[in-house]
């Protein structure tokens, strides 16, 4: 975690992608503007019971420098759009997919994502 970091990403500890797209964020985050926890960590678990969410997450959260929280296809958008460069490029092509369609490609990864790309071991 990044002690300036203005943007937090809570995160699924255990997921296999999960842990794949954090690798990738953390590297390209230039401006070290995102810190990240998994909601299996007491710390995470707590911010997102603040921010009203009860019961196991099953997606991404983002909170903004603002204190806003975006979750699935929102989140994915945004944190691209910040990272600058071909990744806003990316952000703004995702935009240009009807919000249900992306919402739909996005919870079916969602749900299928311990099955398609497994969990972490303690191995």
């Amino acid at each position: 975690m990044s002690t300036g970091a203005s943007i937090t990403v809570i995160f699924d500890g255990v997921c296999n992608l999960c842990d794949v797209v954090v690798r990738y964020l953390h590297r390209f985050d230039a401006k070290r503007q995102f810190q990240y926890l998994s909601f299996q960590s007491g710390e995470g678990a707590a911010l997102l019971t603040r921010h009203g969410i009860i019961g196991p997450p099953d997606t991404v959260y983002v909170i903004t420098h603002s204190g806003e929280l975006l979750i699935e296809d929102r989140a994915i958008i945004y944190l691209f759009a910040r990272l600058g460069g071909l990744h806003k490029l990316f952000s703004l092509i995702i935009r240009l997919v009807p919000p249900s369609l992306r919402r739909s490609i996005y919870q079916w990864i969602s749900r299928n994502r311990y099955r398609v790309f497994g969990r972490m071991t303690d191995d």
